[in-house]
């Protein structure tokens, strides 16, 4: 069991290293205080929209949006999807939305995975790998949390348990602010 554990553990940091290398040096990384670069994705799943059906982010505009990038095979990713759940559910739909994009290169992985750990937010599909670089994602899940007007106000690399109460405490900030 140990050895299956070890050779699973090896394949992810090299799943990771190879993701971090596709995107090294293809554009530089958004940072906090700037504004988060708009785009059109298909659809992945979402509580009312149709699977495939492009989705943009400005649509959101006016809300605190925490954008969080994720794929199938990052282990940290299952554990920070219900967790995003759960805060989507605190803060409620009118003033703060999680969106989320997937970056495996085939759909159907991410698919699976939502069946099996289904979430109320939504999350599109890039099976290009497009977003990851416009927006200099390098760690799997990087997330941004964007104020209501639009600005990157904090980069989340990585999840492990207990990493809400800080994001917490920042969304409460921004949502003071407004």
């Amino acid at each position: 069991m140990q050895t299956s554990r070890n050779t699973v553990s090896k394949l992810l940091s090299v799943a990771c290293s190879l993701f971090v290398l596709l995107c090294a040096g293809a554009a530089p990384a958004v940072d906090s205080g700037e504004p988060a670069p708009n785009f059109t994705a298909p659809v992945l799943n979402h509580p009312v929209l149709e699977d495939g059906a492009p989705l943009s982010l400005e649509s959101y505009r006016g809300k605190v949006i925490y954008l969080d990038f994720w794929a199938s095979w990052c282990a940290p990713c299952a554990i920070s999807l219900p967790v995003l759940d759960a805060l989507g559910d605190e803060f409620g739909a009118d003033r703060f939305q999680v969106v989320a994009v997937n970056v495996d290169r085939d759909p159907r992985r991410a698919e699976d995975f939502l069946a099996k750990r289904p979430v109320g937010y939504p999350s599109v599909t890039d099976p290009e790998g497009k977003l990851p670089v416009q927006f200099g994602v390098e760690t799997m899940p990087t997330s941004f949390l964007i104020d209501q007007k639009g600005v990157i106000r904090h980069v989340h690399r990585g999840f492990r348990e207990g990493d809400e109460e800080a994001l917490r405490h920042k969304i409460h900030e921004l949502m003071r602010s407004r």
